[in-house]
């Protein structure tokens, strides 16, 4: 969908740079916020009334007297002060407050454009403006989850929340370089590898946010093996082929290793691919995303080797936004002009 009016194009391409950017801070905060365990520090659900941060000790202590009634407080952190309660609210005041502002820069324009160009020809940013209210309702529902009988939120709805993220992220990414009219390359090499090559990523962020929303990534503290074996020896082989395999901690961390060395494997094929056909066109963007993997595989292994040190795991997830971006340049060069 390129309209063909120069000026609206490059509003239109400054606008989701805009967003691509914000969404990809929220990621980073996101991430930040899970990594301090400050995501169920509200515990409530205000769409218009939280956008305010309390303004007197009076609110303050309301807000911490509803976190002293979840399992989270009672069990492990009963020692709080208000003091300390407040390091974890900011956190995740700061990721539902960037939420809310990327839904009204997301809209207003979204509305102008609409009268400008007509409703036919944004029907897609509608789209991508319905992912990001769903998105909001997710973000509840996973917080919802840790607010009842567990000290944490679901690592299902975690990952569903992290996952979609990227997705929306990449929407706009995509959207972003038809409008900047950046040209695909004359020269395909088909859709089936960049495809395939995006697909695994998105399994390994799911898989990552199993890990991290199971602190499996503070056991293990050891590479190339898990203590001293290839296999987790906490577990059983058996236990690959069970329902609960998600549910092991030590098992989140095994996949997640393994499928990084699978990714890799898969670049490499796809990189003599192209280099073998001599497609001058992809070699760019081909060592970039090749760049890209190696310091991902880097920081996670440095992620693992430091218990999962918030600073280090945040470059992780970091550079997962650099690397997945990079991959769907890839991919859209490969797409039809």
């Amino acid at each position: 969908m390129y309209i063909e009016n120069k000026d609206i194009n490059k509003y239109i391409s400054y606008w989701l740079i805009t967003i691509f950017l914000i969404v990809s801070l929220m990621i980073v905060v996101g991430g930040l916020t899970r990594l301090t365990d400050s995501g169920l520090s509200i515990t409530k659900w205000q769409l218009f009334s939280g956008i305010l941060p309390p303004l007197s000790i009076k609110h303050w202590n309301e807000y911490f007297e509803l976190y002293k009634k979840i399992p989270e407080y009672k069990l492990q952190n009963f020692s709080m002060t208000l003091e300390e309660f407040k390091v974890i609210f900011w956190w995740e005041y700061i990721h539902r407050l960037l939420g809310r502002v990327i839904g009204v820069l997301f809209a207003i324009p979204l509305i102008y454009f609409s009268i400008k160009l007509g409703m036919k020809k944004t029907l897609n940013f509608y789209f991508i403006f319905l992912l990001i209210c769903l998105q909001g309702f997710i973000g509840w529902y996973m917080v919802s989850s840790g607010l009842i009988n567990r000290v944490d939120v679901s690592h299902y709805r975690l990952a569903l929340h992290l996952v979609l993220a990227f997705v929306i992220l990449s929407l706009i990414f995509w959207n972003y370089l038809i409008f900047a009219n950046v040209k695909p390359s004359k020269i395909k090499i088909g859709n089936f590898f960049p495809i395939l090559f995006i697909l695994l990523l998105f399994i390994q962020l799911m898989i990552g946010a199993f890990v991290s929303g199971m602190d499996a990534g503070k056991i293990y503290n050891s590479w190339p093996l898990m203590g001293s074996s290839f296999f987790p020896d906490d577990n059983s082989i058996i236990n690959l082929f069970t329902l609960s395999v998600f549910n092991e901690p030590s098992m989140v961390q095994f996949f997640h290793r393994n499928l990084a060395y699978l990714i890799l494997i898969f670049y490499l094929i796809l990189l003599i691919k192209i280099y073998k056909n001599k497609i001058a066109h992809y070699f760019k963007i081909i060592n970039i995303i090749g760049l890209l993997l190696i310091l991902q595989v880097g920081l996670g292994i440095w992620t693992i080797l430091s218990g999962a040190q918030i600073l280090i795991s945040s470059m992780h997830q970091i550079s997962s936004i650099f690397l997945i971006s990079s991959s769907i340049y890839f991919l859209y060069l490969n797409t039809k002009n």
